[in-house]
């Protein structure tokens, strides 16, 4: 029974974690209806977030090479290489400064607020459905080129607004772009080339806490398998996402989400 109970957390960090329904409300979710203290373990989250971020990081590591070294080719040829690479990679720093900022004085108070209200947590999931409802046919023009650093602030500001528990960060990233007339395809790829610079401080902090509470032997077995959920899960909950988005069909996520923020 224990190592199922660990299979479907994987199970469910893996298959929310893309999708804009949010991961975290979703846990919250499931840690009530089943009333389990399974879900207050800091250092099962973080291996489980750890699994998802390797995921999407084989999904992009191309571009993610790509940037990187786009990035110090333009410092090293003075800005006669690779300015496109190196624009990109100050897009997603001015992108990430909202969420960073207002992380870093709102997030504690807001989890404390927020953490065992079931009612705003619900009313979280409606704000998510209700902005997806907004973009419901939206397919700009812009491509990764054309983003601009007022896009960038945008779109990071969207970001920043899912610091509340129960809206969906990956959700309201994509709304920003496609209010910001971004294609669907750029309108992905910028959504999740946000979501490592939150991914990687995110796990950075909880790596501190995990050093110095330590962890149990006995339970590295069952945190391991759910890790390997977690990342199988993620990884085809993107690309099924990645062939909703490219339809336009982002708004189905809206009717899931009024239902079970209703009933919440």
């Amino acid at each position: 029974m224990k190592l199922i109970k660990y299979i479907i957390l994987g199970i469910i960090q893996g298959f929310t974690e893309p999708l804009p329904i949010s991961s975290s409300g979703h846990i919250f979710l499931i840690k009530n209806l089943f009333n389990t203290n399974m879900f207050n373990d800091l250092n099962l989250e973080i291996f489980l977030n750890f699994a998802s971020f390797i995921a999407i990081f084989i999904i992009f590591n191309k571009d993610i090479i790509r940037l990187i070294k786009g990035f110090f080719t333009y410092i090293s040829s003075k800005g006669k290489k690779c300015y496109k690479e190196f624009k990109y990679c100050m897009l997603i720093v001015f992108g990430s400064i909202p969420v960073g900022i207002l992380g870093l004085f709102l997030k504690d108070p807001l989890e404390k607020l927020l953490a065992n209200n079931v009612y705003l947590v619900g009313f979280g999931f409606l704000i998510t459905g209700i902005a997806l409802i907004l973009v419901i046919n939206s397919n700009g023009k812009k491509d990764d080129d054309d983003i601009t650093y007022r896009d960038a602030i945008i779109i990071g500001i969207c970001q920043a607004i899912a610091l509340v528990p129960g809206i969906s960060r990956s959700g309201m990233t994509l709304v920003g772009c496609l209010l910001c007339k971004l294609n669907r395809k750029a309108s992905l790829k910028y959504t999740f080339m946000l979501y490592f610079p939150v991914s990687i401080a995110t796990i950075l902090l909880g790596v501190k806490d995990f050093v110095g509470s330590g962890i149990e032997v006995s339970v590295l077995g069952y945190y391991l398998i759910g890790m390997i959920f977690a990342f199988i899960f993620t990884y085809y909950s993107y690309k099924w996402l990645t062939k909703l988005v490219e339809k336009g069909n982002l708004w189905k996520f809206s009717i899931y989400l009024f239902i079970v923020g209703i009933l919440m």
